[in-house]
């Protein structure tokens, strides 16, 4: 099972991209979904969620028109 700081970080680059749109909050909280998705222990359900989750943030970090380096936060 993947570590609760790794979930949390995952939650916290979650919130912080669709508070700020920060692209670099989507890719980072998109890798670490990933990371979840790849540990053995977790069920087919987590799994399809975060894998979704994933998608959706990469999605979004390619339609992207704005190239922002840093977090207006």
């Amino acid at each position: 099972m993947p570590s609760r700081e790794i979930w949390a970080g995952a939650l916290s680059l979650l919130l912080l991209h669709e508070e700020t749109g920060c692209i670099h909050s989507a890719h980072n909280a998109a890798r670490l979904l990933d990371q979840i998705c790849d540990a053995d222990d977790i069920d087919d359900d987590t799994r399809r969620l975060c894998e979704r989750a994933s998608a959706r943030l990469s999605c979004h970090e390619n339609r992207c028109q704005e190239n922002r380096h840093a977090c207006p936060a």
